[in-house]
């Protein structure tokens, strides 16, 4: 409705309609009182013929209004109705004789009513009509009827009454709309705070489920469909999604002082650390669950060790290194002595290998503690990779093959192209080496494409070789970590804390018919910061 009106929006509607129904009521008995038995008291009418066809009228022209004037989205309308009754009102008033006639207190409530809908001196214009009309019309009636002159007192009485009953009626009005205006406020306020909590509650990485009593889902945050590795758990019974939860659940009612055992809802999935908080509503039991990714503590925790032993390891590394070195170029000599016999010779070779290995070692811890900050560039992923297995296969041993599979459209990310070649040469270097342990020669498959789900671009190293032990999956990514005599255990945490520097994310799955698949997924390039 129009910001004229005094109220808004339904309530408005409503008055109107009782309004309508109000002056239909009053015609209808007014049409009643003329056509029964009650004509002998229209002789003490001033105008019994008038009054009949007036009240004729009042009632027609109530009914098409009714039917014509339902929603006035206008002042004038709602004005223009108001002082139509009056108007007709007072013709009646006019007509029964004046004040003795009880037409005069329509009035005050037809005024009082027309108030409500109206404002300020627009409402107080009609009762400035209802009184005006009462006591001209009886100054009027006066003249042919002079016991009429005793009625000035009443009909002053009724203005007085219009105008009072429209300024009550208009204070308790705007009253009422500032209630009403208040309420609306604290009303948005209150969808707007529980708008906020429930994005807060969305967006937060601890992960929180509601259950009742038999174990289903009645709230699960995004944190915890993302932790438990699923789209939308709400309305499902946990049970067969999450049996590893239930049962720390269920150890945890029995004893609620101990901690509960982490978890790990799948096999590569991150490691959980679950909290239970029993709630009480009404005669219900529910059960609220907080989940946290411990994986990343375990994370910070392991980069605080490996940074203080990369600031141990590069104030000592002169002192190995100068006698490390010593020792290598000894063992070279030794081997070009013409002297040395066979076991020796095997000797010396076995000295020059450790000493390259313990080299190595002091490398990659040290390239941990002095890594550089990363730099991402926007990358398309489809060239670059031609480019990279064009040079790699360039200078790639004979009876290695690496093989490239893109899907169509551009793929693009942001990442520090010079730490991406540093991940991709190290997970491409082992895959051709274990797949070489297994087939005659070593062949590696780089398969980019995107993820159909998060859209974001996905790149697959796949080999061929035997894969990896489900009982070393959960220890692939620890530093120091290696299955090899000559590794450093060093190769794949360097990639997957590159990657991670780059928004990036790098995990081992589970390949159907054996071998590995290392998955790089990336950012998208809009959303790295």
């Amino acid at each position: 409705m129009s910001a004229d009106f005094s109220l808004s929006g339904e309530q408005s509607w409503r008055i109107l309609r009782l309004y309508h129904l109000y002056r239909l009521v009053i015609g209808i008995t007014l049409a009643l009182l003329i056509s029964s038995d009650l004509d002998a008291q229209l002789l003490d009418m001033m105008h019994p013929a008038l009054f009949r066809n007036g009240s004729w009228v009042y009632l027609a022209l109530n009914v098409l209004i009714i039917a014509t004037v339902r929603r006035p989205k206008r002042l004038a309308q709602v004005f223009s109705l108001a002082l139509v009754d009056v108007i007709l009102l007072s013709g009646l008033f006019y007509a029964a004789g004046g004040t003795p006639s009880g037409i005069g207190n329509l009035l005050i409530v037809a005024v009082a009513i027309a108030n409500i809908l109206l404002r300020g001196r627009i409402g107080l214009l009609i009762a400035a009509v209802a009184a005006t009309g009462m006591i001209y019309l009886t100054f009027y009636l006066s003249l042919s009827r002079p016991a009429a002159a005793a009625q000035y007192v009443q009909a002053g009485a009724l203005g007085a009454l219009c105008f009072a009953a429209a300024l009550f009626v208009q204070g308790l009005t705007r009253r009422l709309q500032v209630s009403e205006s208040l309420a609306e406020q604290r009303a948005a306020d209150v969808a707007n705070l529980e708008a906020l909590n429930a994005l807060i509650l969305q967006r937060m990485r601890t992960g929180i489920l509601v259950l009742d009593e038999v174990h289903r889902v009645l709230l699960a945050n995004q944190g915890a469909n993302h932790l438990l590795g699923h789209a939308d758990l709400t309305g499902k019974i946990l049970d067969p999604h999450c049996p590893e939860l239930i049962k720390r659940m269920q150890q945890w009612s029995h004893n609620p002082s101990l901690r509960p055992a982490s978890l790990q809802a799948a096999p590569d999935g991150r490691v959980l650390q679950p909290s239970f908080i029993a709630l009480q509503r009404g005669a219900h039991k529910h059960t609220l669950i907080f989940l946290d990714d411990i994986s990343q503590i375990a994370q910070q925790a392991q980069q605080l060790k490996l940074a203080s032993l990369g600031r141990l390891t590069a104030g000592i590394a002169h002192e190995i290194r100068n006698p490390l070195g010593a020792i290598s170029h000894a063992a070279q000599l030794l081997q070009e002595s013409e002297e040395l016999e066979g076991p020796d010779l095997r000797l010396a070779q076995i000295i020059q290998d450790h000493s390259r290995r313990m080299n190595l070692v002091i490398e990659n811890v040290l390239q941990l503690s002095r890594r550089r900050q990363a730099e991402p560039q926007l990358l398309d992923l489809k060239y670059w990779l031609h480019r990279f297995a064009s040079e790699f296969r360039g200078s790639a041993a004979p009876g290695q093959t690496l093989h490239l599979e893109t899907s169509g459209g551009s793929i693009q990310t942001r990442m520090d192209p010079h730490q991406l070649t540093q991940v991709l040469s190290n997970l491409v270097e082992n895959g051709l080496r274990y797949s070489a342990q297994k087939n005659k020669h070593g062949q590696v498959w780089l398969k980019l494409f995107r993820d159909p789900e998060s859209e974001l671009p996905v790149l697959e190293v796949l080999d061929d070789g035997p894969g990896v032990v489900e009982e070393q999956l959960h220890q692939l990514f620890e530093p120091f970590y290696t299955t090899e005599n000559k590794g450093t255990g060093l190769g794949l945490y360097i990639s997957r804390e590159l990657c991670e520097s780059n928004q990036a994310r790098l995990d081992y799955k589970l390949r159907v018919g054996g071998g590995s698949c290392l998955r790089i997924t990336f950012a998208h390039p809009r959303k790295l910061s």
